[in-house]
C-alpha cells in the first residue's frame, strides 16, 4: 500500500485526499477527504485572470492541506488544477504560490486528461451496465467520457476508456455568465440552456452518448441534485454514493434548484453554503445532459430509465495513478 495525497483544485473548490491506495488492486482507503469552496474561477471567464482575493482563499485552503498531509505522512503528492487555470493568463503566480507552500508543482491537466481522470476514480466503485458514462460537472467545465467492461475478473480502469472531451460549461462559468437574477429570469435560463445544447452538439460528435449503458454524475452540483432528490435532511456521502433514481425524479429535483432564490437553496438542509449562488446553473447543466443523453439512447433503440450517482471521482482517480507511477 501506497499512502498519497491527491489535491484537486477546481472553479469552484480544492478538495484533498489522503489515501492508503493498492496499485495492483486499485483499492483506496480513506484517511481524509475535504473540501472547500474557495470560488478560484471567481471572474476568469469575463477577465481571463485570477483575481487577488480568489488567490488569498486558495492559498490559506492549501495552507491547511499541507499541514495534513504532513501530519498523516503522505508519502507523495499530486496537485492537479482544472478549468480555471488552464483559462487564466495569471496563472504563473497560483502555480508559484502552490509549490512554496505545497512543496510539488502544480499539474495543469488537459480537459482530455481530466476527463480520464474523473473516469478511472469511478468505474469500478458503483454498479451498472457498460458502456458507462461518466459526467464530472465543475465549475469551469463538464467532462464526459465513456468506456469500461462487464467483465468482472478484467480491472477497469483508464485504460477501457473509449472516447472524452470537456466542454467550456459549468455552474460558476454560466452562473456569471447568465443567471444573475434571483431567481434566474426565463431569457436567463434560455440563454445558458443554448450553451450547454452548443456544447453538447459538438461533444456528441466525439463521445457516442447514445451508446451509454448506465449514466453516472459526479461532483458537487451533482451530488447536491441528489441529496435533494432523496431528500436527505443533512448531506451525506454514505446514501448518496452509488444512488440510482429514476430520470424523472433527478430532472424535477434540477427544476426545483433551478427555480429556487437564493435564500430557498441556502435553507435547504444539505446544501453547502459555498453551492449556494451556483448551484442553479449546476442543476441547469445536469438536466440538459441527462435529457442529451436519454434522447441519444432513445434514438439508438435503447432506454436510459435511471441516472447513478458516484461520490468518488477525479480525486480517486489522481491518487490511484499516484500510487502507480
Amino acid at each position: 500500500m501506497s499512502r498519497v495525497a491527491a489535491i484537486d483544485c477546481g472553479t469552484n473548490s480544492i478538495r484533498l485526499l489522503v489515501a492508503d491506495v493498492d496499485p495492483q488492486t486499485g483499492r483506496l482507503v480513506d484517511l481524509t477527504r475535504r473540501m472547500t469552496v474557495v470560488r478560484l474561477g471567481q471572474g476568469v471567464d469575463s477577465t481571463g485572470q485570477f483575481a487577488p482575493e480568489a488567490l488569498e482563499r486558495t492559498f490559506a485552503a492549501v495552507d491547511e492541506y499541507a499541514a495534513a498531509c504532513q501530519e498523516l505522512g503522505a508519502e507523495s503528492i499530486r496537485f492537479v488544477a482544472t478549468s480555471a487555470t488552464r483559462d487564466a493568463h495569471n496563472r504563473d503566480a497560483f502555480l508559484d504560490g502552490i509549490l512554496s507552500r505545497l512543496g510539488v508543482f502544480p499539474e495543469v491537466i488537459s480537459g482530455q486528461e481530466e476527463a480520464a481522470l474523473s473516469f478511472s476514480g469511478v468505474v469500478g466503485s458503483v454498479a451498472g451496465t457498460a458502456p458507462y458514462l461518466v459526467v464530472d460537472l465543475g465549475g469551469g467545465s463538464t467532462e464526459l467520457a465513456l468506456g469500461g467492461t462487464d467483465t468482472p475478473e478484467t480491472p477497469t480502469g483508464a485504460d477501457e476508456l473509449r472516447a472524452a472531451i470537456s466542454m467550456d460549461v459549468g455552474c460558476v462559468r454560466l452562473t456569471e455568465r447568465h443567471l444573475t437574477a434571483n431567481p434566474p429570469t426565463a431569457a436567463q435560463l434560455a440563454a445558458a440552456a443554448g450553451d450547454v445544447h452548443a456544447a453538447l452538439a459538438a461533444a456528441s460528435g466525439v463521445v457516442p452518448i447514445g451508446e451509454t449503458g448506465t449514466l453516472v454524475g459526479v461532483a458537487g452540483s451533482i451530488t447536491t441534485v441528489t441529496a435533494h432528490a432523496l431528500r436527505l435532511t443533512r448531506y451525506d456521502p454514505d446514501a448518496i454514493h452509488g444512488s440510482v433514481l429514476p430520470v424523472g425524479t433527478i430532472i424535477d429535483s434540477c427544476d426545483a434548484l433551478i427555480a429556487a432564490t437564493h435564500d430557498e437553496r441556502a435553507a435547504m438542509p444539505f446544501m453547502h453554503p459555498g453551492r449556494v449562488e451556483a448551484i442553479g446553473a449546476g442543476a441547469l447543466v445536469w438536466r440538459e445532459v441527462v435529457l442529451a443523453v436519454a434522447d441519444a439512447v432513445a434514438g439508438q433503440g435503447g432506454s436510459l430509465a435511471t441516472v447513478t450517482t458516484s461520490e468518488h471521482d477525479i480525486l480517486d482517480g489522481i491518487a490511484l495513478a499516484l500510487a502507480r507511477q
